[in-house]
């Protein structure tokens, strides 16, 4: 199992405080049945350091050498979860910015909870022509997203891609954000599942629960195919995906 979305690196932002945190979060990972995370620190966000790529990436070298020494079985990428702003095609380009697993294709980007800037479907394009793909993280925690869902269909058809979180399919964030979460599931407008996970305690990993939860709502093969489009993304290839369909508003009202 891959995990595209987690906060295991120490010291860089609301994870773990200690590479001994950062240890337990790997442990607990690999009961869930993990092999491989992106670390995802992130970047530009108001409340922590900027994290620029050379630091991420000898924080996952320093974690990668202490699973080796305790026999641990996972591999640790390096990536960002980029808080959205005007820069980011700059700083991609310049390697300031990560992209997933340093493959150079694939963009994680974090909204604020509660906004969508206008300018986004234009940084979109601006990152689609500049050869990235753009990943919406967490689509179904943004209070704007969940009221006007016509946001993220517009997105998806013009190739936006988005990752939903395993907390958010197992209710753990609340029960209207599993609904919303299931209604991006169920019109092809989610790609993705992975933690996000910060901790073993808070916010853990919970994926194998997620993934026995889509399976029951949705069937093997949807499994099979978030699962799939991981193992793509870590191989930088492109992705299966299948027609997005609207999420009438009617079926939402009441969940912000």
């Amino acid at each position: 199992m891959i995990d595209l979305h987690c906060h295991i690196l120490s010291e860089l932002d609301d994870g773990p405080k200690t590479i001994e945190e950062s240890l337990l979060m790997a442990e607990a990972a690999v009961k869930e049945g993990i092999t491989s995370i992106v670390a995802t620190p992130h970047y530009a966000h108001p409340s922590f350091s900027k994290n620029e790529a050379k630091r991420v990436k000898v924080k996952v070298k320093e974690l990668n050498q202490e699973l080796s020494v305790r026999n641990i079985p996972l591999i640790i990428y390096p990536g960002h979860e980029l808080r959205i702003h005007g820069e980011l095609v700059e700083e991609l380009t310049n390697d300031t910015a990560l992209t997933m697993a340093g493959l150079g294709t694939y963009v994680f980007i974090e909204f604020s909870s509660n906004h969508v800037p206008r300018y986004a479907a234009s940084l979109f394009y601006q990152l689609q022509v500049a050869g990235y793909y753009p990943v919406i993280v967490h689509p179904e925690r943004n209070s704007e997203l969940v009221q006007n869902p016509t946001l993220i269909y517009d997105f998806v058809k013009s190739g936006v891609y988005t990752q939903i979180t395993a907390s958010s399919l197992t209710g753990d964030n609340g029960k209207n954000i599993k609904k919303f979460t299931e209604q991006l599931i169920e019109s092809n407008l989610t790609h993705f599942l992975a933690s996000d996970a910060h901790n073993t305690t808070t916010r853990p990993f919970r994926m194998k629960e997620a993934y026995e939860e889509m399976k029951q709502e949705f069937g093997r093969a949807t499994v099979e195919l978030f699962q799939e489009n991981a193992e793509r993304l870590l191989e930088n290839r492109a992705l299966i995906v299948d027609d997005p369909e609207p999420i009438r508003r009617k079926k939402i009202l009441g969940i912000f």
